[in-house]
């Protein structure tokens, strides 16, 4: 017999979902808006099922958006000879965070990793080929800029990359470049600071 209500046994279970809270932690969480006097249970579940109702992805880049595209695709001040492919969108954020990036983006949605049983097949690479060819349609040349966390899964991913693009960069039509690894290796974008990310991008090589 469980001595907690199965409607906090479900709360425990769908925190310990997310990445990083464990149940002891997951436990703690829902204990505090158990005792939460604002309703703040109530405000956070109204948030969720907000953006469970308006958020969707951008239909050129893949990055979150309440909108069929988002407001980077569809900006003029951005440069659109320049593509910084990431994994995720919280590679976005910390991009735009540091404000050192004029581009655009295109979001993975993950990396290769064999070990997890993800393949080329369940990564966005054949959007991210008719996003370049849309782009190169309006431009003489396109830098894209491979910018996967410097892991082996990242790495292996941007190789699949430029093997994708291999073709164009013969005929001198796209420039692939890689962030500069002043990233240390294991190391996540989304916790990179601006200072770190700045010498990345300066410093990104042909590859």
């Amino acid at each position: 017999m469980s001595v907690l209500p199965k409607s906090v046994e479900k709360v425990i279970d769908e925190f310990s979902k997310v990445p990083g809270i464990g149940p002891k932690s997951a436990s703690r969480i829902v204990y505090h808006y158990l005792r939460s006097p604002n309703k703040d249970a109530t405000k956070l579940s109204e948030a969720l099922k907000e953006m469970d109702d308006k958020v969707k992805y951008c239909s050129k880049c893949f990055n979150v958006s309440e909108k069929e595209e988002c407001d980077i695709c569809s900006s003029k001040l951005r440069k659109n000879d320049k593509l910084c492919v990431v994994e995720e969108p919280l590679d976005v954020v910390a991009f735009e965070n540091s404000a050192v990036y004029d581009g655009l983006y295109f979001v993975l949605g993950g990396v290769i990793s064999p070990a997890d049983g993800i393949g080329a097949e369940e990564i966005r690479f054949r959007e991210l080929d008719s996003r370049a060819r849309e782009l190169l349609s309006k431009n003489d040349k396109l830098e894209i800029i491979i910018a996967t966390n410097p892991s082996l899964e990242g790495e292996a991913t941007a190789n699949y990359i430029q093997d994708l693009f291999k073709n164009f960069v013969k005929e001198g039509k796209i420039e692939i470049t890689r962030l500069a690894m002043g990233l240390p290796t294991g190391a996540d974008l989304e916790y990179a600071d601006r200072l770190t990310l700045k010498r990345a991008l300066e410093g990104r090589r042909n590859i």
